[in-house]
């Protein structure tokens, strides 16, 4: 996969499958995207497995890039075994299918989740109804499994899914203050995220040499990371490694057990572990960015005349705008996470989407340009 904002293609299943197969899926460092294709069903049993490893050994990489191949592999899996002879422009709607159901499932939203795809496979003209409706009802199913998995099995659904952002502030309207805020604010988180992305695109081809070696060599610096994190600030070292998918509520429970330097600490440890974590290990790039955009929003909060609610609303969609270069997806998920805080937010989670993206388009290089051919054995 490549950063969103090439137009992305599905080509012919067929072609996919000349491909190779064990290379666990895309490159985190590259943002989201399906310009490979559907994914060849060959290929499912290392991303499953590459997944497994991120998710379980918290490597600082979240689960939504290997849901939305597996569904879309499982979509291409599914026609071929139901019928062999099926035109390739069938194994694109249940590729593409699978994918939305996989990203409803995660963020329990149909709307979050088309929208990302929208964004990410690039759809428009006659090939926008052609996917986007059987992927709006597969959207549907997959918030539905989501909902409903947590009856099934007991588990909570902040084991598996993103919640809405609980314990915000009501924040009615903004004023001049935050506007000046926020551009600032956006302006900051924008220019950290290029730098890790940087990082991260530089570590796909050091690694790429020698995998094997490498590998555990970048996972044993991660470990690292979140000891030293630990011996420095007193705070778990689990803050550091993982996605941090499910610490963003805790994180905002407990803000005033945070001071302003162990914040940045953990900008600092938790950002280089997730620069590190792009170039080497497969996974997703969102939910690390989200998290680390509400500890900067945590941050800004303390400023004078900014509130904590707009800061961390605007902190999670400049990160997302800036690592995956999908503006109207970072919308998206900053104002349905901060929902129940009300809608006056809305208009500085646009203003800082938008000001993180285009500091990303000016600064990051196109995904190709930084990553050399060795990366992709």
């Amino acid at each position: 996969m490549v950063a969103a904002g090439a137009r992305a293609r599905w080509p012919d299943h067929r072609i996919c499958d000349r491909a190779a197969a064990g290379n666990g899926g895309h490159i985190p460092a590259d943002g989201l995207s399906t310009a490979g294709g559907p994914t060849p069903p060959l290929a499912l049993p290392g991303i499953i497995l590459a997944a497994l490893a991120t998710i379980g050994l918290g490597v600082v990489l979240g689960p939504e890039a290997p849901l939305i191949a597996l569904g879309s592999g499982l979509g291409v899996l599914t026609i071929r075994l139901a019928r062999r002879d099926a035109p390739p422009q069938v194994a694109t709607v249940l590729a593409a299918a699978g994918s939305f159901a996989a990203a409803s499932f995660l963020f329990q939203s149909p709307l979050i989740a088309a929208v990302i795809m929208i964004e990410v496979v690039g759809l428009g003209g006659p090939k926008l109804t052609l996917v986007l409706l059987p992927g709006l009802l597969a959207s549907g199913i997959g918030a539905l499994v989501s909902v409903g998995m947590g009856s099934w099995t007991g588990l909570s659904t902040s084991a598996y899914a993103l919640g809405s952002v609980e314990g915000l502030a009501k924040f009615a309207r903004p004023d001049i203050a935050d506007f000046g805020w926020t551009i600032a604010l956006a302006l900051a988180v924008a220019v950290a995220c290029v730098l890790m992305v940087s990082l991260g695109r530089r570590t796909v081809g050091l690694v790429a040499v020698r995998r094997l070696v490498l590998l555990p060599a970048v996972g044993l610096i991660v470990a690292g990371l979140a000891i030293a994190f630990q011996q420095t600030t007193g705070k778990p070292f689990q803050e550091v490694l993982f996605s941090g998918q499910g610490s963003v509520p805790e994180l905002l429970a407990k803000a005033g057990t945070w001071s302003i330097g162990t914040l940045a600490l953990l900008i600092v440890f938790k950002g280089i572990a997730y620069s590190l974590s792009l170039g080497s290990f497969r996974g997703g790039p969102t939910f690390p960015a989200l998290f680390l955009g509400a500890v900067a929003g945590l941050m800004a909060g303390q400023l004078p005349g900014y509130s904590i609610t707009p800061a961390i609303a605007v902190g999670m969609a400049a990160a997302v705008a800036a690592v995956l270069r999908l503006p109207l997806s970072a919308i998206v998920i900053a104002a349905v996470l901060t929902a129940g805080s009300g809608a006056g937010s809305e208009p500085l989670v646009i203003v800082g989407s938008v000001v993180a993206y285009m500091v990303s388009r000016t600064l990051l290089r196109p995904p190709g340009a930084a990553v050399p051919a060795s990366a992709n054995p």
